[in-house]
């Protein structure tokens, strides 16, 4: 299945200075899966993780943008984001609080590199949301604070989180859960028949 995986990241600060790398390599492992690639359209590591992404010229999935904007122009001129990463945006007309929710219900992992306080409001939608959640220990932000802050605070599905500092070993648990959770699962989606009988009308 070209599970839609999503990679949660600061779009500034110290942590995209010191892990541009780590979120490019996270992009390109998630294309050489044959996946699909999720963030916010934003800069920083996502926009790397996007980069990473479309290093890969024989991917079969594709690198989706949710941006904030309503509108190419609003998020060009207004929000000053980034374009030719993607290959498609989704301009949700949410603004950035907004937009995070609808990026996460829209994935089917989330991965969380460095961080902060967005990042923070994406992984605990994506608990919420029962989501696949995959962080990148020693990214710092956010990811190194992870670990800590579910061992104080109560949260659902919190000991379901894949943590691995590879970025290649976290991409592949994380597709590895993702299997797991869809086993049921016969096709991609694309056989009707099979959806159709499962559901006893055929």
């Amino acid at each position: 299945m070209r599970y839609q995986i999503c990679v949660s990241g600061a779009a500034s600060g110290e942590t995209v200075k010191a892990n541009r790398a780590l979120a490019f390599t996270l992009g390109k492992v998630i294309a050489e899966q044959g996946k699909t690639l999720i963030t916010g359209a934003t800069v920083g590591l996502p926009m790397y993780s996007a980069a990473g992404f479309k290093s890969v010229k024989d991917a079969k999935g594709v690198s989706v943008g949710f941006s904030p904007a309503s509108s190419f122009r609003e998020h060009v001129t207004v929000y000053r984001l980034p374009t030719v990463e993607f290959d498609y945006i989704n301009f949700t007309g949410m603004a950035y609080v907004g937009r995070d929710v609808h990026l996460v219900r829209s994935s089917d992992a989330v991965i969380t590199i460095g961080g902060r306080m967005g990042s923070l409001h994406e992984f605990s939608t994506a608990l919420e949301s029962r989501k696949v959640c995959g962080v990148l220990l020693g990214s710092g932000g956010l990811a190194d604070f992870i670990p800590k802050l579910l061992e104080n605070i109560e949260a659902p599905h919190a000991s379901g989180v894949i943590y691995d500092t590879s970025p290649e070993s976290l991409v592949k648990k994380v597709v590895a859960a993702l299997d797991e959770k869809y086993k049921d699962f016969e096709h991609d989606g694309t056989d009707a028949q099979v959806s159709d009988k499962r559901a006893g009308r055929g």
